[in-house]
Formats: C-alpha cells, sequence, structure tokens
C-alpha cells in the first residue's frame, strides 16, 4: 500500500458513534481539498497495530459531505468474530493510504460511552469495544480496541490453594476436552474410510426425535422427484439439545456426517459447535423460523444464551429466507453475509400453500372442533415465557378469562394455542368450553390458521405464515420492555408488527370490542417477506442448493465477497509506519 496521508488530500472526522446489537456505526464528515476527490469510491478499513487489514466497513451516503460507517463485530466480512487488537480506521483509494479516521473534539467526552462491552459463554467470557483516541499527537485520531476476556475469580487464594488448583483444574480441564477431542479422532477416521461415498445427504436435526418441518417436507420432495435414485438419503433424529445422548448414538452420528456432502439442519446443532466437519462436506441451515422479532444466535450477542464467538452457525454454506429483503435478519442470526441467505421461500409452507390440503383440513378442523362452525374464530397462540425449555411458561394471570368469555357471546369462539415448550394447561373453566378450546395438543399450528378470523400473538414468528390468510393481528405485548431486554428484537417492534400492539388487557379488549385491528399493515408485511407465493419452495431449495443452480446474481455477490476478503487480507499497510 502506497502512503500518501502527507498529501493531506481528505480529512475524515467521525462526528457521531452509535450502537445498533452488534452493529456499529459511525458518522463520517469527509473534507475533500480537492473536490473532484469527492466522486472517488473509497474503502474503510480496520487496521491493527500489525499493518493488518482486519474488517472493512459497509457505507452509505447520509449527507453531501458526511458518510454512514457500520460494521458487524461478529461478522466483519468473513464469517467470524473481529479480531482483537488496536485499531486504526484508514481511509484508501484503490492501493493508496488517504488518512486515518480522526475524531471530532465535540464527542470526545463521550468516548466512553461508545464502548460496549457483549457476555458470552454463560457470561463466563466478554467480547469488548472500546473507543479512545491517540495520546501525544496533533490530530485526534480515533482508536478502537477489541479484546475477548475470560472472567477469573478475585479471592485471595493460600499458597496450598494456589498449588492445588494448579494441580487439579488443569487436569479436569483435559478430561472435559478429551471426550471431544476422542470424538473428533474418529470422525476423521471415518472421513477416511468413506472418502469415496458420494451423492449422500443427511437430513438432521439435534432438536427433536423426529424430523422438523423444513427437513422433512424437502426430503419428501426429493423422494417425489425420485431424487432417491441418485442420492442415498440418510437422516437422524436427536433431542440432543437437551437430553444427554448415548455414545452409540453419537458414534452412528459421526458416521453419518462422515459420509455425507451435503447436510440439512433446521436449528442450532450442538455437535457442529466443537466438531468441524470437512470441507468436501456443506452444512445447510434450513431454520424453521420465518421471521419474527425476538433476536436469537448472534443477533443477541451479550445477552444469557447467546453463542461463543466460534459455533454452528459459522459453518453454514446457506440458509433460507422468505425473502432478499429480510434475509440481512437471517446473517445477522448466524454470524455470516447476507448473499448467503437465499430467498426461496420456507418448504415447509408448500403443503400449507397447497388448496387441496387446505381444504381437506378445514373440514377436518370443523370435524375435530364443531363449536367453530358457524362463529368467528379467534386463536390465541403466544410464544413462552423463560429461559429454555425447562423453564417455559406462560403467566395466564394476565388474561382475564371471565371477560374475554362474556366479549365472545355468541360471535365468537376462542383456540387458545401455547408454545410447544409451555407444560401448564390453559386455566378454562368448565362452564367456559363452549366458547373456549385448548388446542395444545392440535400437532400442526398453521392448519388452524385456515380456519382462524383472527390472531393473537406477541413476538412469535407465526405471523409469517398466518399473514399469507390476508387476516387481521393483534398483538398482545404486555411485557415488552422485559421482552426486549432479556431476548431481544433485531427490528423495531411496532414498524414491524403487521396489526395493532396492545401493552395491557385493557387495551386488548379496546381493540377486539372496536375491531380495531390496523389490518392495513398486513398488506405491507406481506409484500416485504415473501419473494414468492407458491407451493414450490422445496423444489427451489433442491434446485439451487443441492443441485448447484443458485442464481447468477446471487452467485456473482457471493464471489464479490470472496474476493473482496481475500484481497485485504493481502493488504500491507506497513508503510504507515513512517507516520508515527
Amino acid at each position: 500500500m502506497n502512503n500518501c496521508m502527507n498529501e493531506r488530500r481528505l480529512t475524515a472526522s467521525v462526528i457521531n458513534i452509535k450502537w445498533e446489537r452488534i452493529t456499529v456505526y459511525m458518522d463520517v464528515k469527509l473534507e475533500f481539498k480537492n473536490a473532484e476527490d469527492s466522486k472517488k469510491e473509497l474503502e474503510f478499513y480496520a487496521v491493527n497495530g500489525l499493518y493488518k487489514a482486519k474488517a472493512f466497513f459497509k457505507k452509505e451516503k447520509i449527507s453531501q459531505d458526511t458518510i454512514r460507517l457500520s460494521l458487524n463485530i461478529t461478522n466483519p466480512g468473513d464469517c467470524k468474530c473481529l479480531r482483537m487488537g488496536t485499531y486504526s480506521i484508514v481511509v484508501c483509494d484503490g492501493e493508496d493510504i488517504w488518512t486515518r479516521c480522526v475524531v471530532d473534539p465535540s464527542i470526545v467526552p463521550y468516548m466512553e460511552d461508545y464502548s460496549r462491552s457483549f457476555l458470552h459463554n454463560n457470561r463466563g467470557k466478554t467480547f469488548i469495544v472500546n473507543f479512545s483516541v491517540t495520546e501525544d499527537e496533533e490530530e485526534l485520531a480515533l482508536v478502537m480496541y477489541c479484546m475477548d476476556a475470560t472472567k477469573s475469580a478475585m479471592e485471595q487464594l493460600t499458597n496450598r490453594q494456589i498449588v492445588k488448583s494448579a494441580l487439579v483444574e488443569p487436569r479436569t480441564l483435559i478430561r472435559k476436552n478429551m471426550g471431544r477431542m476422542k470424538w473428533k479422532f474418529l470422525y476423521h477416521r471415518y472421513v477416511k474410510k468413506y472418502k469415496k461415498c458420494k451423492n449422500t445427504i443427511l437430513f438432521m436435526t439435534e432438536q427433536s426425535p423426529t424430523l422438523g418441518s423444513n427437513l422433512q417436507a424437502v426430503k419428501d420432495r426429493m423422494i417425489e422427484r425420485k431424487l432417491d435414485e441418485q442420492y442415498t438419503i440418510l437422516t437422524s433424529a436427536r433431542p440432543a439439545s437437551y437430553e444427554k445422548q448415548t455414545k452409540k448414538s453419537t458414534r452412528e452420528l459421526l458416521k453419518k456426517i462422515a459420509k455425507s456432502r451435503m447436510i440439512f439442519i433446521d436449528d442450532h446443532a450442538p455437535i457442529f459447535d466443537w466438531l468441524e466437519i470437512n470441507e468436501r462436506t456443506k452444512l445447510i441451515q434450513l431454520w424453521h423460523a420465518g421471521a419474527g422479532f425476538k433476536s436469537s444466535g448472534y443477533s443477541r450477542w451479550g445477552h444469557l444464551g447467546c453463542p461463543a464467538p466460534v459455533s454452528c452457525h459459522r459453518q453454514y454454506k446457506y440458509g433460507i429466507a422468505g425473502s432478499r429483503h429480510i434475509g440481512k435478519f437471517f446473517s445477522e442470526v448466524f454470524g455470516i453475509n447476507d448473499e448467503q441467505i437465499l430467498p426461496t421461500g420456507m418448504p415447509r409452507m408448500d403443503e400449507y400453500l397447497d388448496e387441496e390440503y387446505r381444504k381437506k383440513k378445514t373440514e377436518e378442523l370443523y370435524e375435530l372442533y364443531p363449536m367453530c362452525k358457524g362463529k368467528k374464530v379467534i386463536l390465541f397462540a403466544p410464544t413462552y415465557r423463560g429461559r429454555n425449555r425447562a423453564t417455559a411458561h406462560y403467566p395466564y394471570e394476565m388474561i382475564d378469562f371471565d371477560r374475554l368469555y362474556r366479549f365472545c357471546g355468541d360471535e365468537y369462539v376462542i383456540l387458545f394455542k401455547m408454545h410447544p415448550w409451555v407444560a401448564q394447561p390453559v386455566p378454562i373453566k368448565e362452564e367456559q368450553k363452549d366458547r373456549f378450546v385448548d388446542v395444545n395438543t392440535f400437532p400442526n399450528i398453521n392448519d388452524l390458521f385456515y380456519i382462524t378470523d383472527l390472531l393473537i400473538t406477541d413476538y412469535s414468528s407465526n405471523i409469517f405464515e398466518f399473514s399469507l390468510m390476508r387476516k387481521p393481528m393483534l398483538f398482545f405485548a404486555f411485557d415488552k420492555i422485559q421482552y426486549a431486554f432479556s431476548r431481544g428484537f433485531h427490528r423495531d417492534y411496532e414498524e414491524a408488527a403487521p396489526g395493532k400492539v396492545c401493552y395491557d388487557f385493557e387495551q386488548l379488549m379496546t381493540a377486539l370490542e372496536n375491531k380495531d385491528y390496523e389490518y392495513e399493515k398486513v398488506e405491507e408485511y406481506v409484500r416485504l417477506h415473501f419473494d414468492y407465493i407458491d407451493s414450490h419452495a422445496s423444489d427451489r431449495v433442491i434446485d439451487w442448493i443441492l443441485l448447484g443452480n443458485v442464481p447468477e446474481d446471487i452467485k456473482e455477490k457471493i464471489k464479490d465477497t470472496r474476493v473482496r476478503v481475500k484481497r485485504m487480507r493481502k493488504l500491507n499497510f506497513s508503510s504507515m509506519k513512517e507516520e508515527e
């Protein structure tokens, strides 16, 4: 890289810094020495103390002389967390280094306020991003310091305790890791043993003893298209995320993974947090969620239960979404690049959108729940509260069941469908069972949407499927502030909710009584969330991913990012030494 900083062609002053979850934004005012230079497409890099670029910033113009830089610290372009180091923000034009970003004096007093600490590994570690300015220099050059720190005890230990700790703790750590080392060794033995295996596909879940709906839909469609004659199809379904598995089960799974050239999963698979799969195998995430509000994965970094810097998500070749517009939410969750999220649509919705299936299920539902015939049906289907499956619950005390019952009169029936993790039954009184129905045992919530006239939910992703019914929704968000703090939202809740938001039960009842649903939001939601409204999502997954026919424009974007990252890694900023 050529050092052109002494030419003073540009002053780049940071006038504001702000955060949005895991992305830091910097507003930079640009002052060019020559007006012609303002037309240049400049590049902004995070350059460490070894004069290596470790990240490039995205940029957008927000005024005539100001741009906004953005950097996702969990994925600065190479699908890995930003490396530890002390960084300068360097502005370049091709191979020429123009300047370093400086801090406007007006925001210097607030530099500590812009710093962030992201807890991870069950709050045992923290990733720190700290902002300051250089000392003993004329310019207030911006310094961004990143460090991944580990918690350690502060208590005073006796010599005997120190010696005991030194002897015992390493042995404990070794025992803990030896099991995984043995499994890794076995996996690599299987990789060599089955290196001649070709055209083997694995459908796998670690969340349940049965395959998830997206996985089952793609698998079934492969068989319908007779692709099982060309491919060997393997399956693995274990509840390993919450139940301890036998050695035999793990051994069999490792064998299947080693044989496979492509693995489809539908949620987090803990085994891939520590097992790095062979490069000849592609890992594909067919996450079941459409697009709700609650943050998951890396979008909730810093919250309890968030992933570690290196996790299963980092190994995904592709993920899927309903549209290109919402792909960015999924890429943030997985810590991968936007273009790796393919807008195929959800395979599980192929059956849901099939008219014959809809007609058949509607008839079955009216036979199963005859009280719904001739009535308007309200489906109450919120998500759970609690940290995980073990603590999942719903605060039924927030509902005035008696008032809700009186509201129903002869016009409405209410179906209650709680999240599968909520074990407590809905407290329906015997005398209310003519208008209230607990449908928790009904297997597929999507089928219930066919006979539903109004959905009441909160932060659940079930709005994704229901929106295609073009029917109204209400959002009972009585704990929005607490939920936002504990789980987080990956977009503005009020703006994204396709219906009226109610913050207490009184507001909910008023909206019901006045039929105030803000229905106009539904059509806009559908427009933004669906590139395809058909029953061919499984075919697109098969054609684009399995058969390798990803649309050319997406291929080009993936290639451009790969080339840019490769180029960045080769850049050498050591010529900047003369300025220090």
